[in-house]
């Protein structure tokens, strides 16, 4: 019996080492847009992009191996979107914490993630928050990423008068975003696999040709990663002062704890049931094993530097293609260990080369507005207000912090209350807390 036959029992799931790595590249193409995106989103927080761009890809890697070899699932890991905009924009900027506090809070964020996890809490936080609330929290982050993508390549512009107004469009640099863009969807359309991917270096490539960036280079040594290795300040958090400090941390640990509970676990029961994973007499023991993975995954991005690792909706491409095992993950790990090659022409890849890729992704993600019950109202206007409070007030945070307080609010006030999970009581009352002590 082959080694890989051993490790990931290819003939009982149907599969062979050929479509698995197929299967691998595939993953792959579809979410490796994270090496570009993920740098240029962590820099604005004085963070070294180069050393952010070894973390990702090492987080990716390291995380999409132990998916692969502890729970034989073909899901993809890597630094998640919407969380690394919270990131930088949120616990960086609006809140002001260093980034080594704030990844400092992501490491504490995993510490609570992986004892949820373990103890079960996590499944029952799932099954409490009901699915408009869900499907708002989703829909919230995409526009969130939506905003940061639209002023990053200048199609939108603060003005004084009306808060933001349309940019210059006549330069360069949002006609690029929206080509780019344009390019994404026609190429998804026609069922490209790589899509983001082609659109984030089609971008490149045209700037440089205009000259508006430089060529370093395709292939080099990777950069080092010493300036965010084990950088985080966890004892500088914990006595972090400025303003309520203890309450700013409660908020920020809260809101990365529950977008990663929503994010991880829904990805994973979303791609592990279309692979029909959950069906097999050992799914559910590896279902556990997975959730575990992923909750380790964020210990590891928070010590090499980067924000929360997450798993990958984009593994279903994968799926689609006919991945069923382990190594998948296992040759998507090996492919981000090779782009470390490649950061010559991550360097190169200018803000309005990835802001496509989050203006598409946020597309995608506004598709779970559709799951509302829109018609009923004390179910659409939390979700509502939810997803609005993300991109308007430049948070994700206060985005959950209204949708859990209104909806608690709303079935309590129309003599509903006892529709509310406790789980819902649980994090509306630490959002309202939060607010108390600011």
């Amino acid at each position: 019996m082959s080694l890989p036959e051993r490790l990931f029992k290819l003939r009982e799931h149907g599969t062979s080492v050929r479509t698995e790595l197929l299967a691998g590249l595939t993953t792959f193409l579809t979410m490796s847009y994270i090496v570009f995106v993920n740098p240029a989103i962590l820099a604005t927080t004085g963070m070294d992009a180069g050393a952010v761009f070894v973390a990702t890809c090492l987080a990716a890697a390291l995380g999409s191996a132990v998916m692969g070899l502890a729970a034989n699932f073909p899901v993809g890991m890597a630094p998640g979107m919407g969380l690394n905009a919270f990131f930088a924009f949120t616990v960086v900027g609006a809140a002001g914490l260093p980034w080594e506090q704030a990844l400092a809070a992501v490491l504490l964020s995993g510490v609570v993630f992986l004892l949820l996890t373990v103890t079960g809490v996590r499944r029952w936080l799932v099954d409490g928050i009901p699915a408009s609330l869900r499907s708002a929290i989703v829909a919230g982050i995409g526009l969130f990423l939506a905003i940061i993508a639209l002023q990053k390549s200048g199609v939108v512009v603060a003005d004084p008068d009306t808060l933001v107004r349309l940019g210059a469009m006549t330069a360069p640099e949002p006609l690029l975003a929206l080509g780019g863009f344009l390019l994404i969807a026609i190429l998804e359309a026609r069922g490209v696999r790589g899509a983001i991917l082609a659109g984030i270096l089609a971008v490149t490539a045209l700037a440089w040709a205009l000259g508006l960036v430089q060529w370093n280079g395709l292939v080099s040594l990777p950069p080092s990663l010493a300036p965010t290795f084990l950088k985080l300040d966890l004892p500088g958090l914990l006595h972090w002062e400025e303003g309520s400090g203890w309450s700013v941390l409660l908020h920020v640990v809260l809101v990365f704890v529950l977008v990663e509970v929503f994010d991880a676990t829904g990805t994973l029961y979303g791609v592990a049931g279309r692979a029909g994973l959950l069906r097999l007499p050992d799914g559910r023991r590896r279902f556990g094993r997975a959730l575990l993975a992923d909750s380790t995954a964020i210990l590891a991005g928070s010590l090499l530097g980067t924000s929360s690792t997450t798993a990958y909706a984009e593994s279903a491409s994968g799926v689609q293609a006919g991945g069923r095992t382990g190594l998948v993950a296992l040759v998507v790990a090996a492919l981000f260990l090779a782009a470390l090659l490649f950061s010559p022409l991550a360097a190169m890849v200018p803000a309005y080369a990835t802001a496509p890729a989050l203006l598409y992704v946020a597309g995608l993600m506004l598709r779970e507005l559709v799951e509302v019950q829109w018609s009923e109202l004390t179910e659409a206007v939390p979700a509502a207000l939810c997803a609005l409070a993300m991109p308007f007030t430049y948070s994700i945070a206060n985005g959950l912090a209204f949708g859990f307080i209104a909806y608690a609010v709303l079935k309590a006030g129309t003599g509903r209350w006892r529709q509310v999970h406790p789980a819902v009581w649980l994090v509306a009352g630490l959002f309202a807390l939060r607010y108390a002590l600011a």
